[in-house]
């Protein structure tokens, strides 16, 4: 398919338009596999949770509903949206997610998992949250997503990202928004610390906060 506009890039992939209704999401690397995220994409998406919707899918290319409105991270930065209130829909969309069964695996304990959960991967569309970028999408258990997305909140506040104001109410409010077995815990904060520090895209100077970053989890377990 010949993309249009490019629309945006992450660290794999970019997103280029299609027309008013339809985007389309190109992997750089080879090691992705849209056609894996779309099959999860739709299992979700029939049982309720916010995705955009898919037309088509290879190996290489993910077609899905074009959304609009800004990113969490956007509505952060101009002040729509303050730090608690984002943690607490973090949270929430966690907790949701989890509630629903996995697409292969049939053991009770075992949820699908987003993995990369965070304000720049929630839209905040006229029809409510809308959450993108399934790539790293695994089943497991919920204590890993959970460490992932703190993890990830965590390293941003310890870096300093310059665009992320109040990255530490964000993260310090999601805790409160626990339930069962969604709870961020030792084991999946560890899981998440190790995952993250084998990860190609990320910078020396993320890598060397992770310590950093882990400590200011556990704090936060703590309270």
């Amino acid at each position: 398919m010949k993309p249009g506009r490019l629309l945006g890039s992450g660290r794999s992939a970019d997103v280029y338009e299609i027309d008013g209704t339809w985007v389309l999401r190109r992997y750089r690397h080879p090691h992705g596999d849209a056609a894996a995220e779309a099959l999860v994409m739709g299992h979700l998406r029939d049982r309720g949770y916010p995705v955009p919707g898919v037309r088509a899918a290879t190996r290489g290319d993910l077609v899905m509903e074009r959304l609009y409105g800004p990113t969490m991270l956007d509505a952060l930065v101009a002040g729509r949206l303050g730090p608690e209130e984002a943690g607490a829909i973090l949270a929430r969309l966690l907790r949701e997610l989890h509630a629903l069964p996995a697409r292969r695996s049939a053991a009770p304990a075992v949820r699908i998992l987003h993995l990369d959960l965070h304000p720049l991967n929630v839209i905040m569309t006229a029809d409510g949250h809308r959450v993108i970028d399934w790539a790293n999408v695994e089943e497991g258990a919920p204590g890993l997503d959970w460490g992932m997305s703190a993890v990830i909140l965590a390293q941003a506040a310890v870096v300093g990202e310059p665009h992320v104001d109040g990255v530490r109410e964000l993260l310090g409010a999601m805790p409160a928004g626990q339930a069962g077995a969604s709870a961020l815990t030792e084991k999946g904060l560890a899981q998440a610390r190790s995952r993250r520090a084998a990860n190609p895209t990320m910078s020396d100077r993320e890598v060397e906060a992770l310590g950093e970053a882990e400590a200011l989890v556990r704090a936060l377990l703590r309270r």
